[in-house]
């Protein structure tokens, strides 16, 4: 079976309490459960993590590379400015992994500020805007794209 690590940025720690008119009312503890479920139908093996500080992303990002497992990135906050997280998901792509980038909202339909992802051009390609389902069809997009 095939490794996902499934990271989450700043906030989404937050998920069920913050904004819920935007993000929904699930919660990260929803998102995990949801996200190995979905990967265990699909033979994927999933590690779900959350994490506020941009050095600890980039250094799972770094694991990512090393242990060979491929990516499903919701940068949040991150996605409009960190070239730490972007650098760091071009290693990704770079050896030859999968990294798909997520949102749970769709931030073109957003606040300009939010139009920008510095991390989308580095991607294998980016979900946004179907809440957890956004999850969901990146775990199946990296599926199809592992069985050719």
């Amino acid at each position: 079976m095939e490794r996902v690590l499934v990271l989450n940025g700043p906030n989404l720690g937050r998920l069920g309490v913050r904004e819920p008119e935007i993000y929904g009312s699930a919660s990260m503890a929803d998102l995990q459960e949801s996200a190995l479920a979905w990967g265990g139908a699909l033979d994927l093996t999933v590690d779900v993590r959350q994490t506020d500080d941009e050095s600890e992303l980039v250094g799972w990002l770094h694991e990512a590379v090393d242990a060979r497992a491929h990516v499903v990135l919701n940068p949040a906050a991150f996605t409009h400015y960190s070239y730490a997280v972007r650098d760091a998901a071009a290693q990704v792509t770079t050896s030859g992994l999968l990294l798909v980038e997520v949102h749970l909202s769709n931030p073109a339909a957003r606040e300009a500020f939010r139009s920008h992802s510095v991390v989308g051009a580095v991607a294998t390609g980016t979900i946004a805007g179907f809440g957890f389902d956004s999850y969901r069809l990146a775990l199946e997009a990296l599926a199809a794209r592992l069985r050719g």
